[in-house]
């Protein structure tokens, strides 16, 4: 494999904002790095790159350091189904929120009985669950429900505000090997899901719903679809996101995973310096984040606090936009 030491700036997307990092190809595959004060590589959209992502990590990292892109750690990780560490450098589990979609009646027969509930009730109200195809209508659907609430699991939510063509954009990507998944009531779109195939898992991308129709459970009803689908395309997990982030163990979007079957699979991720600086990144463990080092006592307090100001200053920003559309009307 041949290397490329040409840099470029590649646009990535992290906590729904637009950045222009530093990439370059290394041995096939696109490496970004981020970060000011701790430049870190990695692979650009590691979680839906198929195939192993580094192949042979002892060249890779020679390739790397040979190249123009400057980095003081490199991460990859080692992804299930072989999930023994086989790599001498400093790693740590990592995790998936996982469901096995080989067989969806054994999945759905060990579902708590109140998650089947969800699923059946949803269909009683009238929640239409089908595929749906790319197009105008779906991206206008979805950008109404981007901009139906401010504030979304304690924080202020990243798609929030953008316009048609940004949503447009932001869900057009990897569409030869994605399906959307739409919850419909009444024809209007009420929630979706996104999923891309990934050898022989798929990921959600995108999974959200409206706040205003939380009792018809759209939520429940994309996740059962979603697993069926899989089943039917000889898909043998569906992936939504960690099933742990950090040191929150316990949380909202824990306990809905945990109720529609997800399980944690574990997998090694490597931490490599490339510097002395990383090397004391690494060594010190600072790649976890704040989620990671605060302990779980600390931690929930600190997550409870964030989501009262952010509910607190997304009440009062509706509250200003609906004085200010009142003295327009007037």
């Amino acid at each position: 494999m041949t290397t490329c030491g040409n840099v470029r700036l590649q646009e990535i997307r992290i906590a729904g904002k637009t950045f222009h990092v530093p990439s370059a190809e290394i041995c096939g595959r696109t490496v970004v790095v981020t970060g000011k004060w701790i430049r870190t590589a990695q692979i650009k959209d590691e979680e839906v790159v198929e195939g192993v992502t580094v192949i042979d990590p002892e060249s890779f990292i020679t390739k790397l350091k040979e190249s123009e892109l400057k980095a003081d750690v490199l991460t990859f990780a080692q992804r299930p189904p072989e999930i023994t560490p086989k790599y001498d450098y400093h790693w740590e589990w990592n995790n998936w929120a996982a469901i096995r979609t080989t067989r969806f009646k054994e999945w759905w027969e060990n579902l708590p009985q109140v998650s089947r509930k969800n699923v059946r009730r949803s269909a009683r109200r009238g929640v239409l669950v089908k595929v749906t195809p790319f197009d105008d209508d779906l991206v206008k659907g979805v950008h109404r429900i981007y901009n139906g609430i401010r504030v979304r699991d304690g924080r202020l939510f990243w798609h929030y505000g953008e316009d048609v063509e940004r949503v447009r954009q932001g869900l057009g990507t990897y569409l030869d090997r994605s399906d959307f998944i739409g919850a419909y009531w009444r024809d209007e779109l009420i929630g979706f899901l996104k999923m891309v195939y990934v050898d022989r898992v798929a990921t959600v991308f995108h999974i959200l719903s409206m706040n205003e129709h939380y009792d018809k459970r759209p939520m429940n009803a994309l996740i059962a679809k979603a697993a069926e689908l899989c089943e039917q395309k000889g898909i043998s997990h569906l992936i939504y996101g960690q099933f742990i982030y950090g040191n929150k163990r316990r949380s909202s979007l824990v306990e809905f995973k945990r109720r529609n079957g997800f399980e944690q699979v574990n997998f090694p991720r490597y931490y490599v310096p490339l510097t002395l600086r990383g090397e004391v990144f690494v060594r010190l463990r600072l790649y976890r984040g704040l989620s990671g080092l605060i302990p779980e006592p600390i931690l929930q307090p600190l997550l409870s606090l964030r989501t009262w100001y952010y509910k607190k200053i997304s009440t009062k920003l509706t509250l200003q936009h609906k004085k200010f559309a009142g003295v327009a009307q007037r």
